[in-house]
């Protein structure tokens, strides 16, 4: 599985930025896809989840209300939709891949649980 991030930039604080993930190889391998995002200084750290067929969403504490995932399966692409964004929101951005069947069960939201990665896109927010 092979994992594209796109979409990141420069944007103030207030405002909104769409996040894309494409997937290709593999596709019929994954459950579940995961963004996550690491700051300067920072752990990577789980920013919201969604099952491949879409059933269901998980979504951390910090960004719910403001961040909405979603996928479009024809284009086998994910989305992150920012809004509200804060200059806490400023990290690189990472798409991930879950091919376990326990993400049938569960959105699993450590890093390492995810097996596939793509190569991050950074999001800077100025205040």
């Amino acid at each position: 599985v092979q994992l594209q991030a796109f979409g990141g930039g420069l944007v103030q604080a207030g405002g909104s930025l769409r996040l894309s993930c494409a997937a290709s190889g593999s596709i019929f391998s994954i459950n579940a896809m995961g963004w996550f995002r690491q700051a300067p200084g920072k752990e990577r750290e789980f920013v919201a989840g969604i099952q491949w067929n879409g059933k269901s969403t998980c979504y951390a504490d910090s960004v719910k209300g403001r961040f909405t995932i979603s996928r479009d399966n024809a284009k086998n692409t994910v989305y992150l939709q920012m809004n509200s964004l804060s200059p806490e929101d400023t990290a690189v951005y990472y798409c991930a891949a879950d091919p376990s069947p326990y993400s049938t069960v569960r959105i699993r939201t450590y890093s390492s649980e995810y097996a596939y990665w793509g190569q991050g896109t950074l999001v800077t927010v100025s205040s």
